[in-house]
């Protein structure tokens, strides 16, 4: 048995390819590598996160299985041939497309913008709100600055 976020079976399950136990096992080291997280960590892993690896793995070993050489690429943003050029991401060459989706849906893979909501948005009170369960006739209203 290969210590990875996926088996054989699931890689099966996931993209219609059989893979070995060496070809998991390079998966597993492909994902490891980009997602910053290693397999013997697992029960520090939530189980949402747990899906996307096995996921990223299952679609990086059916991708790697189909991909000559993998290992003696050349690092490239951009590929020419016959006047058509492509502009590749920066991962391009070795991680395949739909394990790099699974990988960006992995928690700490995504924003960390935190968006602060306003009143109007949360149905809180807030000054001046026109949600605000008062009515005008309680505010009385005053000239600024006058006698």
């Amino acid at each position: 048995m290969v210590d990875a976020w996926a088996t054989p079976q699931q890689v099966l399950d996931a993209t219609g390819v059989s893979v070995t136990d060496a070809e998991l096992t390079r998966a597993q080291a492909s994902i490891d590598m980009f997602s910053n997280r290693v397999y013997a960590d697992l029960s520090k892993i939530r189980a949402r996160d747990l899906y996307w690896l096995r996921l990223a793995v299952a679609y990086q070993a059916a991708w790697e299985k189909s991909q000559f050489d993998l290992n003696s690429r050349l690092d490239a943003s951009q590929v020419q041939q016959d006047g058509v050029v492509a502009s590749l991401g920066d991962k391009a060459m070795s991680l395949g497309p739909r394990a790099k989706q699974a990988l960006q849906r992995c928690s700490w893979m995504r924003s960390r913008t935190i968006h602060v909501r306003s009143p109007f948005e949360d149905g809180q009170r807030g000054y001046g709100s026109v949600l605000s369960e008062s009515s005008d006739e309680q505010h009385h209203w005053t000239p600024m600055g006058g006698d």
